[in-house]
């Protein structure tokens, strides 16, 4: 005896359930409500930062770009960047590493430490560099005695953005490299490749789009930075001035004008940010979320 095969839902005469159980009207006010809330705290905000950057005109904004203080801001911030982001490459690469693919003991504790940024304020976090290398800190005369100076220059800047942006690169590499497991490695390995070929032809490809995305987001939060930044600058014009502590130096100067402009910066590596996480996630599928779980 043939056995018919079941249904299939599509077959004609078969009532589709849909998983929508809201009635429209509560749909429609849904969507409504969360366009409003995005029109008000998300769009104007962002429009007004560009429409005050030229309410003088297209020749103050760009003075106000090519200042000698606001370059050195832009270099500086780039400085901090290029140091950070790099060095939180390699941590994050390295403790993904070891919590995917190994079990040791300590394990949950360096999965605490990781986070550990994520619930610390940033002013604390800089609060905690001036108690160690400050002038009265614990190491403050050592340092001073031997010319060093760590707080109030851009070594501590650089400390306080490698703490605060230390989390993004591990946090999104983690879930991949739990989800992709060993057995690629394994089978490699067995095969003869060394470790350093295995990690470029195996695990590499693997966790691309995840780490481009961890980077990504550790290079804003980096060019962003300001809670911890501002704590151990001293705020010293084209010395320790970042770009988000040279538009609020030039805001409480009421220079509103120059302020909006060089805030517009920030507000475009905003949303070419936004851009390359869309494409990231576009092309890496499901499993590169925001939060780097798959």
């Amino acid at each position: 005896m043939r056995l018919s095969a079941p249904p299939h839902p599509t077959t004609p005469g078969l009532r589709r359930v849909s998983p929508v159980t809201e009635r429209p009207a509560t749909r429609w006010l849904l969507v409504v409500t969360a366009l409003v809330f995005l029109l008000f705290f998300l769009l104007m905000p962002l429009a007004a930062v560009f429409v005050e950057a030229l309410r003088m005109g297209i020749g103050p904004y760009f003075a106000a770009l090519v200042d000698p203080d606001a370059i050195a801001a832009i270099k500086l911030t780039l400085l901090v960047a290029a140091i950070s982001v790099p060095l939180n490459l390699i941590f994050g690469l390295c403790a993904a590493w070891s919590i995917a693919k190994f079990q040791f003991k300590g394990k949950s504790l360096l999965v605490t430490l990781i986070d550990l940024p994520f619930s610390v304020s940033p002013v604390i976090a800089g609060l905690i560099y001036v108690l160690l290398f400050g002038s009265s800190g614990w190491f403050g005369p050592w340092l001073a005695g031997h010319d060093i100076q760590i707080v109030f220059a851009v070594p501590g800047i650089v400390l306080a953005t490698i703490f605060v942006t230390l989390p993004f690169v591990a946090r999104e590499l983690i879930p991949v490299m739990q989800q992709s497991g060993t057995d690629d490695e394994e089978a490699a390995l067995s095969l003869g490749a060394s470790g350093w070929r295995t990690f470029l032809k195996v695990t590499l490809p693997n966790i691309k789009w995840g780490l481009l995305y961890g980077v990504l987001l550790c290079n804003a939060r980096a060019m962003g930075e300001f809670g911890a930044v501002s704590v151990v600058s001293g705020h010293i014009r084209s010395f320790t001035n970042t770009m988000p502590l040279h538009v609020e130096i030039l805001y409480n100067e009421y220079n509103f004008a120059a302020a909006f402009a060089v805030a517009s910066l920030l507000a475009v590596l905003a949303l070419v940010t936004l851009v390359l996480k869309t494409c990231l996630e576009a092309r890496g599928g499901p499993g590169v979320s925001s939060s780097g779980r798959p």
